[in-house]
């Protein structure tokens, strides 16, 4: 063990039992201080990256990564269908970092019970698409397996809309549909209800199949509203889009346009609102930092200021003021090092226990979601700790030099 090291732990050691010391509290307040710091930015950092995950998580899940939709109306204003057909897929699909397509059709309709109505979007999917998102989020009921060959005379539909007409999965009700020259009706049976407390898909859609859509919209069968494209790496999602949109130029058979678009231009004001999300966990990030290294220079000093006929002696002694930094130094090492592994350990701690159990809700019509959402990046937490040292390391040095400015026969007679 070195001279120094050996001091700097009896300092610190030094519960002062004849209470003569003032340090000791000081010293301990740098301590939680520190800890207090590196608490809440893990918390901070551990709720934003969750929120994040989920929100964007639910909004990928409905709309996919990118979308090909037609950019042309018939002169009722209806969007004409894409050509879906093997040879536009299969382009689509070759593209590299393309992981999965799917087909999906849209249709304007009217769910009716004996006291109410609702109009809603009807989104046809087949056997193609896939339901994992959906199956999440369900809360009554089952996902049927919904087929492009033929109809199954059932739908899926959130909470929010059967709590309005006053249903539950395995009812039936009616659906009526606006058609060229006369109303269609359809008695369709409710498999299931979901539930993604996100309002723009809660109070809009309905999940049916993708065969009946299409023939309420006399559509042929490589006929759909457009292609729902998920990619390998999201972090290239805009980059892919541009390459869709090069190879999408130019109009189909029918003259229609098709457009690219990725999640990130279809839910702007959701990836924005994510985005201040980042700038506030960056300002509580840099704020507790200079807290933490506010308190780590006022416990230095302090414990400098109570100690500084020792400071005196060892100089007459013969010690260098690079020892006397030295010790103060390894002091100040050992107080940040307990002020990280208390904080690390109660952040860590509180969000697990939020993950697992689930303690602090929320409004979701507010925030998407019912409760406070965690996720743990260890490169981040890691990243958080070594910034930390890196700030405390840079405080300590600078505060440790103040020691050089006093001369011993000073510094012994200092009262």
């Amino acid at each position: 063990m070195s001279f120094e090291f050996f001091i700097a732990r009896r300092i610190f050691a030094d519960r002062a039992a004849d209470g003569e010391h003032f340090s000791r509290p000081a010293v301990r307040i740098a301590m939680f201080g520190v800890a207090v710091g590196m608490m809440v930015m893990l918390i901070s950092l551990a709720v934003v990256l969750g929120f994040k995950r989920e929100v964007s998580s639910k909004v990928m899940g409905f709309g996919s990564h990118i979308q090909m939709v037609s950019l042309t109306q018939n002169q009722r204003y209806e969007i004409l269908p894409v050509l879906t057909n093997d040879t536009l897929l299969h382009a689509v699909k070759s593209v590299p970092g393309i992981k999965h397509v799917q087909m999906f059709a849209n249709k304007l309709g009217v769910l009716k019970t004996d006291d109410d109505f609702c109009g809603l979007n009807f989104k046809g999917i087949g056997e193609d698409y896939d339901t994992e998102f959906l199956k999440s989020c369900l809360v009554e009921g089952e996902m049927p397996q919904f087929s492009s060959e033929e109809s199954s005379n059932q739908i899926v539909i959130s909470r929010k809309v059967a709590s309005d007409l006053g249903v539950e999965a395995g009812d039936r009700i009616f659906a009526y549909f606006m058609g060229e020259e006369e109303m269609r009706a359809r008695r369709l049976t409710i498999a299931g209800v979901f539930e993604t407390h996100m309002n723009d898909y809660d109070e809009n859609y309905v999940i049916t199949d993708i065969y009946t859509v299409r023939r309420l919209n006399n559509w042929e069968k490589d006929e759909s509203s457009g292609l729902e494209i998920t990619v390998h790496n999201f972090d290239k999602v805009e980059e892919l889009t541009r390459q869709l949109q090069q190879f999408c130029r130019g109009t189909d058979r029918n003259g229609v346009t098709y457009g690219v678009f990725s999640i990130k231009t279809i839910a702007e004001h959701t990836f924005a609102w994510l985005s201040v999300l980042d700038m506030n966990v960056t300002m509580i990030l840099v704020l507790m930092m200079l807290v933490s290294a506010f308190t780590v220079a006022s416990g230095l000093l302090i414990i400098m200021l109570e100690r500084i006929n020792m400071i005196g002696t060892l100089k007459v002694l013969g010690a260098t003021n690079g020892i006397v930094r030295k010790i103060f130094s390894n002091f100040s090492i050992m107080l940040v090092g307990r002020g990280l592994l208390l904080g690390n350990a109660v952040g860590l701690l509180l969000c697990w226990l939020q993950q697992e159990y689930r303690l602090v809700k929320l409004d979701a019509s507010v925030y998407y979601i019912d409760v406070v959402p965690i996720a743990f990046d260890w490169l981040f937490i890691l990243a958080v700790n070594v910034l930390t040292v890196l700030v405390a390391t840079l405080v300590i040095r600078g505060s440790s030099h103040l020691i050089s400015l006093g001369k011993p026969s000073d510094t012994i007679r200092f009262e």
